[in-house]
């Protein structure tokens, strides 16, 4: 059975993407109900890893090192690594997060998602992109708006100007979208895909640390009102670009074009590093980052999720680590002076 958004496409059943609904085409099946949700979440993991996604319907989703998402994967890890690990985003994560940086960022980012979705646009007919043309869950042109008039006003657009870097990205983005339109799923998985899995911790470390309004007012671009699934929708993505017709120098082309995009994110990061020398200490925003578990100060590493993982990983002496670091705060002391206390209550208990 299919959703009422499904369609067909070169003789088969291809979803447009519905929440409720269990989608599915020969090749790729998923549901992203509630009680569904951990086999949507094992589909993509699986995807991640290069191996099989199970179907709510029994079927098996078989990934192959020549699926497209697969050779993206692959052919990115490297460059995907060095862009985490450029001082901009680390400094990012960890909440040492500069106000100025962060507005100029968001500058970069609308000229370089109004140049994808311009070309996107024109584009959208094309037999390599339109499986691929989400206007109302990906398009972030608009919400960037939103956010550059929250932080510069309503005369946002006579204070902002492209940078060096993001006129090469742009100029770039421009040119495969006249010449080889093909190339233009690169630039979207690489950011789009981005912004639904690591935009989604940069948001609430970003909104700590500068202390923005629980209302979103500001980071309108990390919110996807058209999405309800971020997971499910990156797995329905995923199968989308595996069934493209493309040959294998069209693939490859598509790997390189990706590698480019990020090495044009690094020179952006680049640039605003450059910036930041230039800018006062008492412009930085280093207000701690609290949620609802605890102190984080923006550090990933100091999710509970990123701690589970860890933990459920094998490293003992991770477990150690964090014991000693649950007993040098005052709240970890009481839980483990209760816990002893209740501990010896029950051997006394045992013993009589």
């Amino acid at each position: 059975m299919s959703c009422n958004l499904c369609w067909r496409w070169q003789g088969r059943v291809v979803c447009r993407y519905q929440e409720d609904d269990l989608c599915v085409s020969q090749e790729v099946c998923f549901r992203s109900t509630p009680d569904a949700g951990m086999s949507a979440a094992r589909t993509e993991d699986a995807a991640a890893n290069g191996g099989g996604g199970v179907c709510p319907e029994g079927g098996v989703t078989v990934l192959r090192p020549t699926d497209l998402s697969e050779m993206l994967a692959a052919g990115t890890k490297e460059v995907h690594e060095k862009a985490e690990n450029t001082e901009f985003v680390k400094d990012f994560l960890k909440g040492r997060i500069r106000k100025e940086l962060f507005k100029l960022g968001h500058v970069a980012l609308y000229f370089t998602y109004s140049a994808i979705e311009e070309e996107m646009e024109r584009n959208k007919e094309h037999p390599d992109l339109a499986a691929l043309y989400f206007p109302h869950e990906l398009h972030r042109r608009d919400a960037l708006a939103r956010d550059l008039q929250y932080f510069y006003g309503e005369d946002w657009q006579d204070q902002i100007s492209i940078s060096p870097a993001t006129q090469r990205y742009v100029e770039r983005i421009h040119q495969i979208g006249r010449d080889q339109p093909a190339l233009l799923v690169a630039h979207a998985y690489t950011r789009y895909m981005g912004d639904l899995s690591g935009g989604q911790v940069l948001r609430k470390v970003a909104q700590r640390a500068m202390k923005l309004p629980p209302t979103g007012e500001g980071l309108n671009f990390y919110q996807f009102d058209g999405i309800h699934s971020a997971k499910a929708f990156k797995q329905l993505y995923r199968s989308r670009m595996n069934e493209l017709e493309l040959d294998s120098l069209t693939k490859q082309k598509i790997v390189d074009e990706a590698v480019l995009a990020f090495q044009f994110n690094m020179e952006i990061f680049g640039e605003l590093e450059e910036v930041g020398k230039t800018l006062q200490d008492d412009v930085l925003d280093a207000a701690p980052v609290h949620g609802a578990h605890g102190e984080m100060q923006g550090d990933i590493s100091q999710c509970p999720y990123y701690a589970a993982k860890m933990a459920a990983s094998g490293g003992s002496s991770y477990i150690c680590h964090l014991a000693m670091t649950v007993l040098k705060h005052p709240s970890g002391q009481v839980l483990l002076a209760a816990w002893i206390a209740a501990l010896a209550g029950l051997a006394a208990w045992y013993l009589m």
